[in-house]
């Protein structure tokens, strides 16, 4: 049994310089489908050919090459993150929350891979 229970959603996110042209390559190469732009957040998602899987693209003047997070859906990030914290797993800061839109967390595996898990606040 896990500590923690995810949802069935993930969010592969990645850095890129605009998020616009990122997702029209997107669309264009593999069929993805925009779902939106979230200009004023610097995000953009797009729907993968697989259920439940989603592509998130974040806007950064200067992207790490090869930066890829797995982002994991999840009905309650606070509690989430308290138990696991208590198993001392690390986190990168505070709780992020856009309101209205979603509240997210960075934490790592033992390497020192980055992962995030991502509570939907808009309701839907």
């Amino acid at each position: 049994m896990s500590l923690i229970s995810l949802d069935e959603t993930i969010t592969i996110s990645f850095s890129v310089s605009d998020r616009h042209a990122t997702a029209q390559w997107f669309s264009d190469m593999l069929g993805f489908e925009t779902l939106y732009h979230a200009d004023e957040a610097g995000w953009s998602e797009l729907q993968t050919n697989t259920a439940g899987v989603t592509i998130g693209i974040g806007e950064h003047t200067k992207p790490a090459p090869g930066n890829c997070v797995p982002v994991f859906g999840i009905a309650d990030l606070d509690t989430a993150r308290q138990k696991l914290e208590q198993a001392q797993v690390k986190f990168d800061g505070d709780t992020d929350v856009v309101e209205g839109m979603v509240k997210t967390a960075t934490f790592y595996d033992p390497d020192g891979n980055a992962m995030m898990l991502a509570q939907d606040l808009t309701g839907g």
